[in-house]
Parts: C-alpha cells; sequence; structure tokens
C-alpha cells in the first residue's frame, strides 16, 4: 500500500532558515525551498527579490499526516516566525519576505484559521498576528544552491540567523516550548 503524503507551504522570510526546524523528522518526507503566489511562471531568485512579481519565498513540505500532523506543522511554523510583521522577517523586508500559511484544502485552511486564532488569544504577542491564510498556488522550486542552505553553508546560516535578529526573537518568545 503507497503512503499518501501531503503538501503544507509557509512563508516564513528567507527561505534558508525555514528548512532547517522542519527538516529530516519523523513524518517528514522532503522540504524545498521556493517561490509561490507570483506572476511569473519559474521565477528565478533575482527576479523574485526585485519584489515585482509577486512571490514569496517559501518552503513546501511533503509529509505522511499519520507521522507528522498538520496541526504540528502548524506549531513549528509559528515558533519560526514574528507572526506580528507585516512588512517582512527580521531585516529582510519586502513582499517577498512576507509570512503567509498556503492551504491545500479545506481541512488545512481550518486547522491554519483556528491555530492563527489560537496563537492571537494566547497572549504570547502584544501586536495582532497578521500572517495571512492563502490558498496554495503553483510553487516553484529556487535554484539548487539555495536548496538545505543550512547544510551546504552552516557558518553562513549560523551568522545569518543571529544577524538578522531572527534566533535572539525565536529565544525571546518560545524558550518556554520544548524542543
Amino acid at each position: 500500500m503507497d503512503k499518501q503524503y501531503k503538501f503544507a507551504t509557509f512563508a516564513g522570510g528567507c527561505f534558508w532558515c525555514m528548512v532547517k526546524p522542519f527538516d529530516e523528522l519523523p513524518g517528514i518526507k522532503r522540504v524545498v525551498s521556493g517561490y509561490t503566489w507570483g506572476t511569473v511562471e519559474n521565477p528565478t531568485y533575482q527576479q523574485v527579490c526585485s519584489d515585482t512579481t509577486g512571490h514569496y519565498e517559501a518552503v513546501q513540505i511533503t509529509y505522511d499526516p499519520e507521522v507528522f500532523s498538520y496541526e504540528k506543522l502548524l506549531e513549528l511554523f509559528w515558533q519560526q516566525i514574528d507572526p506580528t510583521d507585516p512588512g517582512g522577517q527580521f531585516y529582510d523586508r519586502g513582499q517577498s519576505y512576507q509570512t503567509a500559511i498556503f492551504y491545500h484544502d479545506v481541512e488545512q485552511k481550518k486547522l491554519a484559521e483556528e491555530s492563527k486564532q489560537a496563537l492571537q488569544a494566547s497572549g504570547r504577542f502584544n501586536k495582532p498576528v497578521v500572517t495571512p491564510i492563502l490558498p496554495a498556488e503553483p510553487f516553484y522550486p529556487a535554484e539548487e544552491y539555495h536548496q538545505h542552505y543550512y547544510k551546504k553553508n552552516p557558518a553562513h546560516y549560523e551568522r545569518y540567523q543571529i544577524g538578522s535578529g531572527r534566533k535572539g526573537f525565536i529565544e525571546e518568545h518560545w524558550s518556554d516550548i520544548k524542543k
């Protein structure tokens, strides 16, 4: 019997930072960096960075819902971003670095909306949670040098995590969550 894998697609700012938290967990088959929601088919990194194509930098996760639930993916997603920032993430600014959850079916939409409401009600943040929940559109894998960047360039990845402010933000807002 073939496994029934599903997709989850999240934009959390720089896609380099969104692969490692999901990669190599039980039930996660694949994590791909790429672009979604724009007006150009098969865009390049340079096109997306120009902020003229409408794309988000995103990750698409192929997962086994019997092993790793969509709810767990959502929890992990929220712990990687500043969901109150409408202009990008940390020092990466612009539309391509904004956050979003892209749902692939009605159930994902419902669960994403519930998780967003729960996060807002939790009082963890003193500003509104503004991350939109949008229907999934075509996803285009990024260039190979962007895939699993944290493995290919670990020193640069770590400096980026610290220098951008992402690591400190996560530690400040999520240190109470057991990893």
